[in-house]
């Protein structure tokens, strides 16, 4: 059976409209019953197009052993064959493709790409002789054959400008989504501690006016505490932003031995919640190894910080491979591609449904979080560097049952 790539060629001619008036053509002006146009390969010979006026009993997407046709030959040496009668031919009376499919007349042509590779031929045949060895029959099937190479090029140009344009979009969208994020943090995230750096800044002025020492060294503490969160704010933003740099190469990277290093770095936390961490087999893929290992730890000290009080957390990590997610809002960007899905499933406290749309915003924080856990850059971290690696990531969660976030890698990057 052939594979994808040959379904995608069959499909290819069949959007060139002008294909079956061509064969039309081809056996009213030779008089021939079968015409055809192959997906010819190293190994396999696949009709794409055809026209059947003999009942020689071959549909599009039926497939010949390549070894038993003479476009086996063609494909080797790049060179038409004609035969106007296989019986007074000295090169083919003998040979075993016409013996076997009873024929008496045959033309191939190579339909040749731009790029120099052949993509296969157009053909004709039939149980009587025919008047090929012409240069109107000749001249009409190479004409037809650069007619349909250059239909065949326009179509990969367009679907090349199509993949081009989503991704452009995607990264539009990304880029407009991380705008809006800025200018919220802009106007409201850092807008807070600049109004507290302001009001203690003039606190400490006017106690130092009356020499309430005291009173100016609190308000100048707390100054310098909030001095500190807007400079680690900054901090944050400034690293947020790097990751768009990309600096480092894709290499190989072993997801499971990543897990290990992270896991060995939430020890100290995991031992003093009593919390339990088990890893299903992961996949070795093509990533940043410095910003995978970024994701999981964010995912897993999310997890433990989020734990149920008095309940040892459990965090289970595993992976599957998906067609298109089963969410619905991240089908369109995500649509006809396969992945492997990543799964960081918690048994901790849980995150109302109204809240899973921002909890990746930079410095969300949940309106039902008493505890003021949130309100990090963790998981905006997350969702960038997976967005880094061509995917997608979700969160389900429901209050009180856990959460699971769900990472979406292209199955393009898997390598095992």
């Amino acid at each position: 059976m052939y594979n994808n790539e040959i379904i995608k060629d069959i499909e290819r001619i069949r959007q060139i409209p002008i294909v079956p008036t061509m064969l039309e053509v081809i056996c009213n002006t030779t008089g021939m019953g079968f015409a055809a146009i192959a997906r010819v390969t190293e190994h396999s010979w696949v009709a794409c197009s055809v026209r059947d006026e003999i009942a020689f009993g071959l549909e599009p997407g039926g497939e010949l052993t390549l070894e038993t046709t003479i476009c086996n030959e063609i494909r080797s040496s790049g060179q038409s064959v004609v035969i106007n009668h296989v019986e007074k031919n000295e090169a083919y009376r003998d040979h075993h493709t016409p013996k076997m499919y009873g024929f008496q007349s045959y033309i191939s042509v190579p339909i040749t790409l731009r790029s120099g590779q052949m993509f296969g031929t157009l053909c004709a045949i039939d149980p009587k002789p025919a008047i090929l060895e012409n240069a109107k029959t000749i001249g009409m099937f190479k004409l037809f054959a650069e007619l349909i190479a250059f239909h065949l090029d326009s179509l990969e140009k367009l679907e090349q400008s199509n993949v081009a344009l989503k991704a452009l979009d995607k990264e539009l969208t990304e880029t407009k989504d991380e705008n809006r994020q800025y200018r919220f943090i802009s106007n409201h995230n850092l807008q807070e501690p600049l109004r507290k750096l302001r009001v203690f800044s003039d606190i400490v002025s006017k106690a130092s006016d009356r020499n309430d020492l005291p009173k100016a060294k609190a308000f100048a503490d707390k100054l310098n505490l909030n001095a500190q969160q807007f400079s680690m704010m900054i901090k944050d933003l400034s690293e947020f932003s790097n990751l768009d740099q990309m600096e480092e190469s894709f290499e190989r990277v072993e997801l499971n031995a990543v897990l290990r290093d992270v896991i060995l770095q939430v020890g100290q936390q995991v031992k003093l919640l009593d919390a339990s961490l088990t890893v299903g087999k992961l996949p070795v893929i093509r990533g940043i190894t410095l910003q995978l290992e970024q994701l999981f730890y964010h995912l897993i000290s999310n997890a433990l910080k989020f734990s149920k009080p008095g309940i040892p957390p459990m965090v289970h990590i595993s992976s599957a491979e998906t067609g298109v997610p089963a969410v619905t809002h991240l089908q369109p960007v995500m649509n006809g591609v396969k992945y492997v899905e990543i799964r960081i499933a918690d048994n901790g406290v849980g995150i109302d449904s109204s809240q899973l749309g921002k909890i990746f915003d930079i410095f969300s924080k949940l309106d039902y979080d008493p505890e003021l856990r949130s309100g990090g850059i963790g998981l905006a971290y997350c969702r960038k560097i997976v967005r880094n690696h061509g995917g997608m990531i979700t969160a389900e969660s429901e209050p009180g049952k856990g959460t699971t976030f769900l990472v979406y890698i292209p199955a393009t990057r898997i390598i095992e």
